[in-house]
């Protein structure tokens, strides 16, 4: 029964992540006006947190799979809790926008964390635990902008952000009771290999998100230019390091690469240009936020049923069929989408083969390669999840700059849309190289 409350206890960190991005988007034209800023200062209140969650990620994975589960995951609540009181009573938005990043910080490390501490709760159902991980986060996808937008009108935006500490403290003390203290790998934390990781992908997200700006555009090349130096320098370093931060094992053997590509591609489509379907759904079909709203509902209910079984059968379906079908299925959804489908009612079908497609992928994509190396169960979350969050910042980037260019946003999203189901076909070949199946290399 224990392990079960520990279930359920991380998996309230994951939900309170969901509910944090997406009740932030909803109050955002609050703060905005709130605050009396331009849109350019105050997109870095939501670009910020991705910043952070991208850089922590890998960085977190490590630190637990050496410090251990327990403590890890704490200090991420207490980081993600920080946060979210100070952003609660943040006088202005530059302060806001450096209070999200603390808070960030925790959120960043749930995942990676959670995920460690799941497969050494269920060694013998690992796949079936993890599998099931991906069935909690849409929980709170669908919650979060219900939510939010009870708690603005209702309270105002900084109810969104108090909510977090009782929940989050309730969270902290049943971890404290229930949670044991791990099995430590005998590492040392690689201190300067962490801070070139966070560094350069805080460099490059950076540099991506100023591409966004038109009159910001010129400058974004700094902070990319900064990124490519630490990258190399990361390079060097983690090569003469004994024990880097970054394990070359889990990203340059090929059943790894092949997954961590696999999931960029997957972060670029579910991350980056499904979170552009609002827009689409307003620029193209007229539709008011309430029915955008609504629109993402079929998609998150279509990745809570299709993750749930795919997690409970994976043993018997194995890692590459779950991650065809979904794969398949996604590709058909982009292309429905590209051609503007004639209905209202189409659309909520096809946004809903949309969740059937991610929630078929998630469970497979997030155990494959785990079984190469359990022990690494955070180090691997954290490195996928890196992957995930960079292809998503990236094809935001040049989704958005593709739209300002063509002008048009039918034609904009339909080449958008069909470039993305391209890349998805490309991805396919990548599947046969992971693991087929638990116990299968």
């Amino acid at each position: 029964m224990s392990r079960y409350l520990v279930f359920s206890t991380v998996s309230i960190a994951l939900i309170l992540a969901a509910i944090s991005g997406t009740s932030v988007s909803v109050a955002f034209p609050v703060i905005t006006a709130s605050f009396n800023v331009s849109l350019v200062l105050a997109g870095w209140i939501i670009s910020i947190y991705q910043l952070g969650l991208t850089a922590t990620m890998p960085i977190v994975g490590k630190i637990s799979d050496v410090m251990g589960r327990k403590s890890t995951f704490m200090v991420c609540l207490v980081l993600f809790m920080l946060g979210s009181l100070l952003c609660a009573i943040a006088p202005n938005v530059e302060s806001l926008i450096l209070f999200r990043l603390i808070q960030s910080l925790g959120g960043g490390g749930f995942m990676p964390s959670a995920v460690g501490i799941v497969a050494e709760q269920f060694p013998q159902s690992r796949q079936k635990a993890i599998g099931l991980f991906s069935s909690v986060f849409p929980i709170g996808l669908i919650i979060g902008p219900n939510l939010g937008g009870w708690l603005v009108s209702s309270f105002g935006w900084r109810s969104i952000f108090w909510i977090n500490v009782p929940v989050g403290l309730m969270a902290l003390v049943a971890s404290a009771l229930l949670l044991h203290p791990s099995k430590k790998i005998e590492e040392k934390i690689d201190l300067i290999g962490a801070g070139l990781v966070g560094g350069s992908i805080s460099s490059f997200m950076l540099g991506l998100s100023l591409l966004g700006y038109e009159n910001m555009r010129l400058m974004a090349l700094v902070p990319c230019l900064v990124a490519f130096i630490l990258i190399f320098l990361l390079i060097r370093h983690e090569k003469r390091t004994e024990d880097p931060i970054l394990d070359f094992e889990v990203l340059g053997t090929k059943p790894f690469m092949a997954a961590n590509t696999y999931n960029f591609v997957y972060g670029c489509a579910v991350i980056g240009v499904m979170s552009l379907v609002p827009v689409f759904a307003v620029s193209v079909y007229g539709m008011n936020a309430l029915e955008c709203g609504l629109l993402l509902t079929p998609r998150s209910v279509g990745m809570i049923v299709a993750s749930t079984v795919t997690s409970l059968f994976i043993e018997r379906f194995g890692y590459r069929r779950p991650m065809i079908a979904g794969t398949t299925l996604t590709v058909a959804g982009l292309l429905f989408l590209s051609y503007e489908p004639g209905s209202i009612t189409a659309l909520y079908v096809i946004m809903g083969l949309l969740g059937l497609a991610v929630g078929a992928i998630s469970p497979a994509a997030n155990n494959a390669c785990i079984e190469l190396m359990p022990e690494r169960a955070a180090t691997i979350t954290g490195v996928r999840g890196m992957f995930r969050q960079i292809g998503g910042a990236l094809s935001i980037t040049v989704a958005t700059l593709l739209l300002h260019t063509v002008g048009d946003m039918a034609l904009g999203f339909r080449i958008i849309f069909i470039g993305i189901a391209v890349a998805f076909i490309a991805a396919i070949p990548l599947i046969f190289l992971m693991p087929s199946s638990p116990g299968h290399k």
